[in-house]
């Protein structure tokens, strides 16, 4: 038979986290508990004036989304934007090296294409000077400056929680908040014989867990089932927009999650008028808030700079509002 625990759960009167949240009340009119400002103001504006630490944002897309480049450009605009405030960056790029990340900052910072960073043609190449190699180290110098640190090996969720644990503890995370960023969830190792919908669940277990200690925000970004892609949906503007069922594992990413965002590229599968609004997809990606747990769904637009890996805010009040 198995052995029962003796373990008992924490109890607490309703008096303590009525304290809590009147002090969390009182520190944010007075501006000492902060959201983190992104560029992107109607973001803000949706997520409680930014990012949020104790939070979890999900980011799901299908390939070519551009995702991963809001991730990107998230971390590095969170440090630009909010140079007074005490916070670390621990991000898990299983898809991507860490240095390819760096390639992906220095192509927003001079609105270069990799390619052209990366000299992908012999025309690129021979017209490279030493000049543009000068502006591209000074970019770089200044990225390297940023308590963002990278880890580009894929790990099990426990080797995700030792981690985060163990770096919190470090001399230079100590103390402070901490971001972490997972790329993408479907990479995360699962034990042998486990299905990737049983390691999603735990992964979001975990999640809920870490999301508690001190002031931790994750930021995990995850894919979309096939079927959104089905030609039914694509030649049916009722069926366009991401639903819940889309996300791989929906269930226990919403169950998880206080932000499910996810981000759409009619364009990737031959849309051109988008939705039962018939909008136009030329050149937009569609930001889908599909869960707000303080606020309601939204839809926010985005011109498509993915090729200088980066999203601007659309002026599209005419059409969305």
């Amino acid at each position: 038979m198995e052995q029962m625990s003796n373990k008992v759960l924490h109890v607490r009167h309703i008096k303590e986290p009525t304290k809590e949240i009147l002090r969390y009340i009182n520190d944010r009119r007075h501006g000492v508990v902060k959201s983190l400002k992104t560029k992107w103001n109607k973001f803000n504006k949706q997520c409680m004036g930014g990012i949020e630490p104790n939070c979890i944002y999900t980011i799901a897309g299908i390939s070519g989304s551009g995702k991963s480049a809001f991730a990107n450009s998230l971390e590095t605009d969170l440090f630009e934007l909010n140079p007074k405030e005490d916070f670390v960056v621990l991000s898990f790029n299983f898809e991507m090296l860490g240095s390819k990340q760096v390639g992906r900052k220095l192509s927003q910072r001079l609105k270069k294409t990799t390619s052209e960073l990366y000299s992908g043609t012999d025309e690129i190449r021979e017209s490279f000077t030493d000049s543009d190699y000068a502006d591209i180290v000074k970019h770089a110098q200044e990225i390297e400056k940023y308590p963002i640190f990278y880890v580009d090996s894929p790990g099990t969720i426990e080797e995700i929680r030792n981690t985060i644990i163990d770096f919190s503890q470090s001399e230079v995370a100590k103390d402070k908040w901490l971001i972490i960023i997972l790329d993408h969830t479907l990479l995360t190792k699962g034990k042998v014989g486990d299905k990737e919908r049983e390691t999603l669940f735990d992964l979001q277990r975990m999640f809920m867990e870490v999301k508690k200690y001190g002031k931790n925000t994750i930021i995990q970004l995850s894919q979309m089932n096939r079927e959104i892609e089905d030609k039914d949906r694509i030649t049916n503007p009722t069926l366009h927009f991401p639903v819940r069922r889309d996300i791989f594992g929906g269930d226990s990413v919403f169950q998880a999650s206080d932000y499910v965002i996810v981000l759409h590229r009619p364009e990737v599968l031959g849309i051109d008028l988008y939705g039962p609004n018939s909008w136009s997809a030329k050149n937009l990606v569609f930001m889908h808030f599909l869960k707000v747990r303080e606020g309601e769904p939204k839809i926010l637009v985005f011109e498509n700079h993915l090729k200088h890996n980066t999203l601007e805010e659309a002026n599209m009040l005419n059409i969305i509002k």
